[in-house]
């Protein structure tokens, strides 16, 4: 078998993609990052390149963990930390990882088809992409897609899916080449590969495809997000498209028996009680409002009869809503300074703040408590919060405050 003459390593895949056993032999030992590595004479081992991850496999009994080229096309085939390399000149065996190849494959192929029908369907350009089985990322110069266009989309890959069309990956000459309709332009000058999905899709190529699209299984559009200024698609393909579908299906099936509906019906049922919960914290915050009037005016009454304009509380319990809500109430009182605190498993959470006609300094004052007793807290100089550890005596911290 003669493989296609490219730079560096002649690459075995290119004359037969679906090829996962061959015989070399040993030219050079390297140096991959901090792992010995093997250079042969020819590789059907594909390198980490083009966004698509390197094969995985063996030679000879040892395991090749990654396989990168470096810059004049020489394919390096890293074995593990350790390994004892067979000499130079010595023929080994290469076995291909069977399952990480088939799926980069249906994954690149997937790509392909997911970049075309996102041209077809949005008029996006795929800027980059990087194809891994716990997630691929296909990165479009477009500034949003809305979820009637995703559909869409994942529906002309579907179909291109179930329609099994061949898919020709080949060296054309190159008067050939510039009469193609390629999707985008070749990032090299010679031995230009192309990959033909049946007429779905034509691009300059030379990663690993599956040899018909019925191979790719499934492509699932798992998320959409914002990227540097440009659209990133998060997508599986293959087994791992199926295993994440398969995972929702059994997430909403939980949700339906929680809820006791079908699993068309689970969003509704997560509406209603969405506005429920809504609903009940309303009512919540209007019980702790009244809660907050009543204490808050008790408070000032004692603190005016006492002479003062410092109030302190230690509550048990209590999340910081509530000290908010009792703090928001006690500081519409002008001049007045608010100490506030609640014991909780964790230590005590405190707030401090003042009303308008104050000068005191809230977040500086808090800031050295925290200091003084290994806790962290801070603020403006109106308000401030914090944490304190629980074995604090907050009545005494306050106490030793001047007025």
């Amino acid at each position: 078998m003669v493989a296609h003459a490219t730079p560096g390593t002649p690459r075995l895949y290119f004359d037969d993609p679906a090829l996962l056993a061959f015989e070399a032999t040993v030219v050079a030992h390297a140096r991959l990052d901090d792992r010995p590595a093997l250079v042969l004479d020819r590789t059907a081992f594909y390198p980490d390149s083009g966004g698509q991850p390197g094969d995985a496999g063996e030679l000879s009994g040892l395991a090749v963990e990654d396989t990168r080229c470096d810059d004049a096309g020489v394919v390096l085939h890293a074995l593990s930390v350790g390994s004892e390399l067979p000499p130079v000149g010595s023929a080994v065996r290469g076995i291909i990882d069977r399952d990480r190849r088939r799926l980069h494959a249906a994954l690149h192929t997937g790509q392909h088809m997911l970049s075309r029908a996102m041209v077809d369907e949005a008029g996006a350009e795929t800027v980059s992409s990087r194809l891994s089985g716990a997630g691929s990322t296909l990165d479009l110069d477009v500034a949003s897609l809305d979820e009637r266009v995703l559909a869409r989309v994942e529906r002309r890959v579907a179909r291109a899916i179930e329609d099994d069309l061949a898919v020709r990956q080949w060296f054309p000459e190159p008067e050939e080449v510039a009469s193609l309709p390629l999707r985008r332009a070749p990032k090299v000058t010679e031995n230009i590969r192309v990959v033909d999905i049946g007429g779905f899709d034509l691009s300059p190529c030379g990663g690993t495809h599956c040899a018909r699209t019925a191979l790719v299984g499934a492509l699932h559009i798992t998320g959409v997000e914002r990227f540097k200024g440009k659209t990133r698609v998060n997508f599986l393909a293959g087994r791992a498209a199926l295993d994440e579908l398969r995972a929702r299906s059994s997430s909403l099936a939980e949700l339906g028996a929680l809820f006791t509906c079908g699993l068309h019906d689970v969003r509704a049922a997560v509406e209603r009680l969405r506005s429920e919960l809504q609903s009940t914290r309303d009512a919540l915050g209007d019980v702790r409002a009244r809660w907050a009037e009543g204490v808050a005016d008790r408070l000032l009454r004692e603190a005016s009869a006492a002479g003062s304009s410092r109030v302190a509380l230690a509550l048990e319990g209590e999340g910081v809503e509530t000290l908010r809500a009792l703090g928001q109430r006690l500081t519409a009182r002008e001049g007045v300074v608010a100490f506030l605190a609640s014991r909780v498993d964790d230590g005590l959470l405190v707030l401090v703040a003042r009303g308008s006609g104050s000068g005191f300094d809230c977040g500086a004052w808090l800031k050295r408590a925290a200091a003084a007793h290994q806790g962290r807290g801070g603020g403006r100089p109106e308000r401030a919060e914090g944490r304190l550890p629980g074995h604090v005596d907050w009545a005494a911290l306050v106490a030793a405050t001047a007025e």
